[in-house]
């Protein structure tokens, strides 16, 4: 009779990697949250290179979000900024109580037309120049923080969008001013353009580069790093992209509040007679500093920082939002076609 063969000698390592083993069932465990964690990552990461048509859609829709939404505390700035006297209004909540009551609620939405038509086109250009300087610019390469390629791609940004969104602002200050003279935007544009002719459109371009470079410079750096800080993995979280945002609004409207008053003054000259005159940034300057001295400058900062604060809140949030789910969107069908 054949002996038989002896069983196979049983190691401690063989026994411990065994199907069914201890150590075995623990790596298993760990592959599958690793994948799990990689799926999740994947799914939930923000798109570092979302395609152009999302950058514009989503820039689109969170530029009409941002200029609606805190548009009564925007109306409430510009009044101060043009106003004879600093002390006009006591705070926030007495200009809306003293402007309601003498003209009406609906006083502080006058012009927000003309602000829903442009903002829309502009900051779809806005985020769309963006995304394209800053991919170029080796911003979205690693997962390493660039604030000077941010800062240029910012720059570049709003020069471009503010040659579209320049017109439609000059009609959308001249309404909180003088609204009840107009019926619609349309109306006011055709008045100014009669009376002043196109420059009068852009007068404050100039200014208006001078003020937002450096504004679009602070806001993208400062939300690039503090996002950056808050969420390290780039995950698409709603909070984090508001709170970043907000920190990121109020840092630049508060840096460039002097350089606002400036522009305002241009892009309502005639409100009062003494500004008519008023043609540049130095004429604006001057007319400011002999006036009201240097606080002048600083009129309206309180408005600016608690208008600008939630609504570049909610202009990143909708972005990023936007951006994320329409990249999505595009990505799930280009796999339902193979």
């Amino acid at each position: 009779m054949p002996e038989s063969s002896p069983p196979p000698a049983v190691t401690a390592s063989t026994s411990l990697t065994a199907p069914g083993s201890q150590i075995h069932l623990q790596e298993e465990k760990k592959s599958l949250v690793e994948a799990v964690e990689e799926e999740f990552d994947d799914y939930e990461a923000l798109p570092e290179n979302a395609s152009l048509t999302a950058s514009l859609v989503a820039g689109a829709f969170a530029g009409i979000m941002e200029h609606t939404v805190m548009y009564p505390v925007d109306a409430i700035k510009t009044r101060m900024q043009v106003a004879k006297t600093a002390n006009i209004y006591s705070g926030i909540v007495n200009a809306v109580t003293k402007i309601s009551s003498t003209e009406g609620a609906a006083s502080l939405w006058r012009g927000i037309g003309s602000v829903i038509v442009g903002a829309g086109p502009a900051h779809a250009v806005y985020f769309g120049v963006y995304e394209i300087v800053k991919n170029r610019l080796g911003g979205n390469a690693d997962h390493h923080h660039h604030p000077i390629v941010t800062s240029i791609a910012g720059a570049s940004a709003t020069t471009t969008s503010d040659a579209l969104m320049n017109p439609f602002d000059v009609i959308k200050q001249r309404m909180q001013l003088y609204g009840k003279h107009y019926k619609t935007f349309t109306r006011c544009a055709i008045d100014v353009y009669r009376k002043e002719g196109l420059s009068a459109f852009y007068v404050s371009y100039p200014t208006t580069l001078i003020m937002n470079v450096p504004f679009t410079a602070v806001n993208f750096t400062v939300y690039e790093s503090t996002s950056k800080i808050l969420n390290p993995k780039k995950r698409h979280d709603p909070l984090v992209h508001c709170v970043a945002g907000g920190i990121a609004g109020a840092s630049a409207a508060a840096i460039t509040t002097p350089l606002d008053v400036i522009k305002t003054l241009l892009q309502t000259r005639g409100y009062d007679a003494s500004t008519s005159n008023v043609n540049s940034f130095y004429t604006g300057a001057k007319h400011i500093y002999n006036t009201a001295g240097m606080k002048g400058f600083w009129r309206g900062l309180r408005p600016r920082i608690v208008s600008n604060m939630p609504s570049t809140a909610i202009c990143w949030t909708s972005y990023e939002i936007g951006k994320f789910y329409i990249n999505k969107s595009q990505q799930q069908n280009q796999k339902s076609t193979f």
